[in-house]
């Protein structure tokens, strides 16, 4: 079923463990997009790894800042490396869309930091371009949020507003195991 499918690795950066960012969702994250990456090595199949270059100051994913660096779990070249400054890693350098249509590659699996920020519009934005998108949920994290009234929505919340959004709408939302 995914024989040809891209692995998309979005943002799993150093700087993502910045205690300004708050309590986070899923510990098993990381651990989870390794997995994916030594499947999808296995398989020689497709790998996208995406870095989040921010431009806003102080920004602990800033370029040439320690946290921008990939961490542990993204070992390995990647087939593609995109580069990005806003949420879709579709609007990154190199083009990802066209690298996609290139190889004749319809199916994408989604996963990385964060959950409902940067791996949902990917996810959202690769449906509305016509790929079979498959979204990884437990290998994704996400942070608590306040909201425009102040109050706190938890992270795992955030997670299943993700899913709900998400399954069968934009994509298929599965777990680790049962990808692999």
């Amino acid at each position: 079923m995914f024989d040809s499918a891209a692995l998309v690795v979005i943002d799993v950066q150093a700087g993502f463990d910045d205690p300004r960012l708050g309590r986070r969702s899923n510990p098993e994250c990381e651990g989870n997009v390794a997995a994916l990456i030594e499947a999808w090595r296995a398989a020689d199949r497709p790998i996208v790894f995406v870095r989040h270059d921010s431009l806003e100051d102080g920004s602990p994913l800033a370029s040439g800042a320690p946290g921008n660096a990939f961490k542990d779990a993204v070992s390995g070249e990647p087939d593609l490396l995109v580069v990005k400054h806003v949420h879709s890693a579709f609007y990154g350098r190199p083009n990802l869309d066209g690298w996609l249509q290139d190889l004749g590659i319809g199916q994408v699996v989604i996963c990385g930091i964060q959950t409902n920020v940067c791996c949902e519009t990917t996810a959202r934005m690769a449906s509305d371009l016509g790929y079979e998108t498959t979204f990884v949920l437990d290998a994704t994290c996400t942070f608590d949020t306040a909201g425009p009234d102040g109050s706190v929505v938890l992270a795992e919340d955030l997670m299943r507003v993700t899913a709900a959004s998400l399954h069968g709408e934009f994509a298929t939302v599965v777990n680790t195991a049962d990808l692999i």
